[in-house]
């Protein structure tokens, strides 16, 4: 199967103290012509935040915003009279539209943030300013692939405005789930923890995958596993 591989090490790299981040794709002083994004899908950003710490208010405009936290609580509010904490097993969106601006802290004193921050190039530009957050239980994605978003908002998923079908899951160890990729699709997986295999090739933390051929997939975990999966259009 044609595909892309992404390991976690040759990820870009930022480190200011109170943030640690890996770049799957280009973002801010990392540029790699190679890795500018993948369809629709622009940024892919594994942050960890110390205590107290965060990024204050900051301005984004046309993007889709999504935060996908890993461990600890992440304090998001915004200027569209949004604030709330966002903690493992929660996806929120926030539709940038024609402008917003927002600020993200690590909601504890004690413990760090582990998230993904994640940018979907909208379908259009200058769409209305929104907000979205749900909850996906671990008995949802234990084993399956639990839809958390998606362009229609189906399945009780959060609404992406771009087509595009989000995925999360979580496998455990010896488990195999199989995913069909369309015709005119292509499919990125970002490994969250654990080690997963993918249609024969090994991932691990932090590894991202895409595949560009139709078909069917499977994946399975040497270990307990969460990722993401990506459906886009091609």
């Amino acid at each position: 199967m044609n595909q892309i591989l992404r390991p976690s090490d040759a990820r870009g790299d930022a480190d200011f103290g109170w943030l640690k981040s890996k770049h799957t794709f280009s973002f801010g002083s990392y540029f790699d012509p190679n890795y500018i994004g993948f369809g629709a899908l622009r940024v892919i950003n594994e942050d960890r935040v110390a205590p107290t710490a965060g990024f204050p208010t900051h301005p984004h405009q046309n993007m889709e915003i999504i935060s996908y936290v890993v461990s600890g609580a992440l304090e998001h509010k915004d200027s569209i009279g949004t604030g709330s904490v966002i903690r493992p097993g929660e996806l929120q969106r926030m539709s940038a539209g024609t402008g917003v601006r927002h600020s993200e802290y690590n909601h504890s004193s004690t413990d760090p943030v582990h998230f993904l921050q994640i940018w979907i190039v909208p379908e259009a530009d200058g769409l209305a300013p929104g907000y979205e957050q749900k909850a996906f239980p671990d008995v949802e994605r234990q084993n399956a692939l639990r839809l958390i978003g998606s362009r229609d908002g189906r399945d009780g998923s959060v609404v992406i405005h771009q087509d595009v079908d989000l995925y999360a899951s979580l496998l455990d160890a010896d488990k195999s789930l199989s995913f069909d990729i369309r015709k005119d699709r292509k499919v990125w997986i970002q490994v969250v923890k654990g080690r997963l295999t993918v249609g024969g090739q090994a991932l691990g933390a932090g590894d991202g995958l895409g595949l560009l051929d139709a078909g069917a997939v499977s994946l399975s975990a040497q270990e307990p596993a969460e990722f993401l999966l990506f459906d886009l259009a091609a």
